[in-house]
């Protein structure tokens, strides 16, 4: 018998607890959300979905150029792997024997202040398994940190700046080199390992950085001069971002995204656009060429959840202004399709929430885009969104 395609629409109540409830007792059976994000802001979001379903995606930009992440691009010429780590992490089965050891591990970061001498010799007993941190991670996981761990140490250029230095980048970037310069197994053998309850991937592997353009005419280089945090905040609107192959000049570059990444977006129930940095993180992930196309071509459920706080990259944007950005980055992927192909609804909190502006709700319900009321901010989480609430009204709409 050949297969249908059909599109089925039905009212959702928000939250809905039976659904929740279901979700709960069978997680291995839960939803396929796909988030296209980075950074840390899903931090606690994930690790409260898995408890419903281990059937997420998590398409994470790879554009990162500060911190730990920018010494390991310079020296190897690679996609920043820290966002990747950090969803890994957190999306990992807490529950099983020795994954404690693995997360004090990849989340530990080298003193900043010690001399390199030490660095490198605190390295090397980590490499010969000496190290506590390392000593306490099961086999074979503890084997292959190792293995990895010595590719990076064998590969490390003299000059290689260790202090500050994430141990879970240099155990990536060392399977990364092992594996020819591929990230995708890597993800996979450690995902295996401690058990990531859902999918962690690149929205592509390309090496290559973010460039913004102000409003203002001016033109701003790699990711860590965008956000605001290593840097001062900008102090003109973003109007556009795109790619650039160096991170010192504007070197125009174009990615596309594979087959396996256009599966995941086909396959999925519900797809958010969530919290985070708004161009550098959420954007990023957009910027590639065919996810447009991908999102239009996928009639389930899309979610906008805006920022709350001061997010410096929304500089002078409302929400109907982020909106707008959003759509103008798919269809300029896609086409001239109407908003509705890829976006629904936008999830806000009126009564507790601080956002950039919120005055302009009414002119997204003209976009035929719904606007969806939630107490999504509770005295535990104030000023931020309640990851609890949030996971709950996702879930509810799939």
């Amino acid at each position: 018998m050949s297969a249908t395609t059909l599109r089925v629409t039905r009212s959702a109540r928000l939250p809905d607890p039976l659904r929740i409830a279901r979700y709960e007792r069978i997680p291995e059976l839960g939803p396929n959300i796909l988030f296209f994000s980075g950074g840390s802001a899903l931090r606690r979001v994930s690790r409260r979905l898995k408890r419903f379903t281990h059937n997420s995606t998590h398409l994470i930009t790879p554009f990162d150029s500060g911190g730990s992440s920018a010494t390991l691009r310079q020296a190897f010429g690679m996609l920043s792997v820290g966002d990747l780590r950090n969803r890994m992490i957190a999306l990992a089965d807490e529950s099983v024997q020795g994954n404690p050891a693995v997360y004090d591990l990849f989340s530990y970061r080298l003193d900043a202040d010690a001399p390199q001498e030490e660095l490198l010799a605190r390295l090397q007993r980590m490499c010969d398994g000496d190290d506590p941190l390392v000593a306490r991670v099961r086999v074979p996981l503890g084997e292959i940190i190792r293995n990895y761990l010595g590719f990076f140490c064998a590969a490390m250029p003299e000059d290689f700046d260790l202090r500050g230095a994430s141990i879970g980048n240099l155990i990536l970037a060392g399977g990364y080199l092992n594996h020819g310069h591929r990230i995708e197994p890597v993800l996979f053998l450690f995902s295996q390992l401690v058990e990531v309850r859902g999918s962690v991937r690149a929205v592509v592997t390309d090496d290559l950085h973010l460039v913004a353009e102000l409003a203002n005419g001016e033109v701003v280089v790699g990711q860590h001069r965008i956000t605001g945090k290593e840097v001062p905040p900008l102090r003109s609107r973003i109007s556009d971002i795109y790619l650039s192959r160096s991170v010192d000049r504007v070197e125009r570059a174009s990615a596309q995204i594979d087959a396996q990444t256009r599966g995941l977006i086909h396959d999925a129930e519900l797809i958010c656009y969530p919290i985070g940095s708004f161009f550098t993180s959420v954007l990023a992930t957009l910027e590639p060429n065919g996810v447009g196309v991908a999102i239009a071509d996928n009639g389930c459920p899309k979610v906008y959840v805006p920022n709350l706080g001061d997010d410096p990259e929304l500089y002078g944007m409302s929400v109907r202004a982020q909106v707008d950005t959003l759509l103008r980055k798919l269809r300029s992927d896609a086409g001239e399709l109407p908003a509705r192909r890829f976006l629904d609804c936008v999830l806000v909190d009126s009564s507790r929430g601080k956002y950039s502006g919120l005055d302009d709700l009414r002119a997204i319900n003209d976009l035929g885009i719904d606007v969806v009321d939630l107490e999504l901010v509770t005295d535990r989480s104030a000023p931020l969104i309640d990851e609890e609430r949030l996971v709950a009204a996702l879930l509810s709409l799939v």
